[in-house]
């Protein structure tokens, strides 16, 4: 799970900057397009607008000295329309408007000049501060009108009362500025197009390195901690493939340091228990002798052969159990998987060790699977075998199939039960719990019986005590099987342990799996 999270996470990356790199090449490339089209736009319209007011000016103020020479002041309005006439006949299709006091003459008599001429332009150029001109709109089209006074030609540049005003209509230069936006804006489609594949080729570019970094960390993260990235270059990306180089030989390093510490202490705990079974078996034959004799012996002594031949029982299971730990640690356990009667298995395993007087079973009859027996029994014997020396009556056993698929053996008491802490840690090996869960006696020794499904997982020392290893070895089994082991707290006191299994059935080939 942890693996196809870190791909899809890693995919997801990818597909992200991907796409914000294409999206803010393509932002770049729209407003700075839109921008430079705005800029144009600004530019050429001032420019032709410019132009256009310029040179209205001017015709008009060579018209007006041109023709206004020959007017003689103050004028009639036959006077004023041929004046405005002759002004017009030099400016082309512009219609030509002249003002003097109350008489008023316009060059087109068609043309509607009362909605284009304003009152504000009328009172600039009445002020008589040279020509002004003024862009109005008049039904919905641009035009120009530039308006100027006459003055007389005496030197002192007096008005004469005189006022000539010239519409020039826009609408040409208004078309020109649209068709040049107009061109503007069809270019910025191959632009932004160009861009974005511009955007690609980067985004390609960056993230090819990228992609390969994250399969190293995905191989990396899978166990293969030889994976490795090429350098190329001396970029940023250059010095993270570098980084990811060195941490994984720094990480490849430690890996192999802690494996061969590993496999020295693995080797050291099966030589020491290996050297110490030939010892063991002297001292056992020995503590055997002495407590066949004990009856004959002093009251002390009795004591304490009896109480060497229980240690030197308890230090054997230890080695035992060593070198059971050992197996697992290094991988040397194989599963001898038979077709198995669950039901059958537990009740013998509580007859072998006479536990069931003891003990009350709910064994669910008929559930057969592919299962190590040995082992099987090796899970039972711990799990009870704890319930009995910790726990306190009724000690229940319950085999059920809840699923098609899963089979549970609860083992439950109704002792002091385990407090969160030792929950947690029940299965650590060597772990030991608070001694209000011991139960073990001097007399008896391990209540249950010898063997290897027998020791203890937590309660602290003494005598009759096991080795600390026993839940850690049936857990190991459980996951052998592909099982697990979980403690509760049972809601009316007590502690329940609960095995799940995978309920392989008979037909399966599952004989000799590790």
């Amino acid at each position: 799970m942890k693996r196809g999270a870190v791909r899809r996470g890693s995919r997801r990356l990818v597909g992200g900057l991907r796409v914000r790199l294409v999206v803010t090449f393509v932002l770049v490339a729209l407003v700075s397009a839109v921008t430079a089209t705005a800029l144009a736009y600004r530019d050429a319209r001032t420019a032709v607008l410019q132009r256009t007011q310029n040179t209205a000016v001017n015709d008009l103020r060579e018209r007006v000295a041109a023709v206004g020479a020959g007017l003689d002041l103050p004028p009639d309005q036959r006077s004023l329309s041929r004046f405005a006439a002759k002004v017009s006949e030099g400016l082309g299709a512009r219609v030509v408007v002249a003002r003097h006091q109350d008489l008023t003459a316009v060059s087109d008599a068609y043309a509607d000049t009362e909605g284009r001429i304003t009152a504000e332009l009328r009172a600039a150029v009445r002020s008589g501060d040279g020509a002004r001109f003024q862009r109005v709109q008049w039904r919905g089209d641009p035009y120009l009108v530039v308006g100027t006074p006459v003055t007389y030609a005496d030197g002192d540049r007096r008005t004469s009362g005189l006022e000539v005003f010239v519409i020039t209509d826009l609408r040409a230069e208004r078309d020109d500025t649209a068709a040049l936006l107009d061109s503007v804006r069809a270019g910025t489609v191959p632009v932004v197009v160009l861009a974005a594949l511009l955007a690609l080729l980067a985004a390609g570019t960056v993230l090819r390195p990228v992609r390969k970094l994250g399969r190293a960390t995905r191989e990396l993260a899978a166990g293969d901690l030889g994976s490795r990235v090429a350098v190329r270059g001396h970029d940023e990306l250059a010095d993270l493939a570098r980084t990811f180089n060195e941490t994984a030989d720094a990480l490849q390093a430690s890996d192999a340091e802690l494996r061969a510490q590993e496999a020295k202490a693995r080797r050291f705990v099966a030589d020491v228990s290996h050297e110490l079974r030939t010892p063991l078996t002297a001292m056992t034959m020995v503590a055997t002798v002495l407590e066949e004799d004990a009856d004959q012996l002093p009251p002390d002594a009795a004591h304490a052969a009896r109480t060497v031949g229980a240690e030197t029982a308890r230090l054997s299971r230890l080695v035992e159990d060593l070198m059971e730990i050992s197996r697992f640690d290094a991988g040397a356990i194989r599963l001898d998987a038979t077709v198995t009667d669950l039901a059958d298995t537990v009740r013998a395993s509580l007859a072998l060790r006479g536990w069931t007087d003891r003990v009350s079973v709910e064994l669910r009859e008929d559930v057969r699977a592919v299962v190590d027996r040995r082992r099987i029994d090796v899970i039972v014997a711990n799990l009870v075998g704890n319930a009995l020396r910790h726990g306190a009556p009724p000690v229940t056993v319950t085999l059920a199939a809840p699923g098609g698929d899963r089979v549970t053996l609860e083992v439950a008491d109704r002792g002091p039960g385990l407090p969160p802490e030792a929950r947690e840690r029940v299965f650590d090996r060597f772990y030991k719990a608070d001694t209000a869960r011991t139960r073990s006696t001097p007399e008896g020794g391990d209540r249950g019986g010898g063997g290897l499904g027998e020791n203890e997982s937590f309660g602290q020392g003494g005598f009759g005590q096991g080795s600390g290893l026993g839940m850690a070895i049936a857990l190991e089994n459980a996951r052998l099987h592909g099982g697990t082991i979980e403690v509760a707290e049972r809601p009316e006191g007590g502690a329940v342990f609960t095995l799940r299994l995978p309920l392989r059935h008979p037909e399966e080939e599952e004989a000799g799996d590790g």
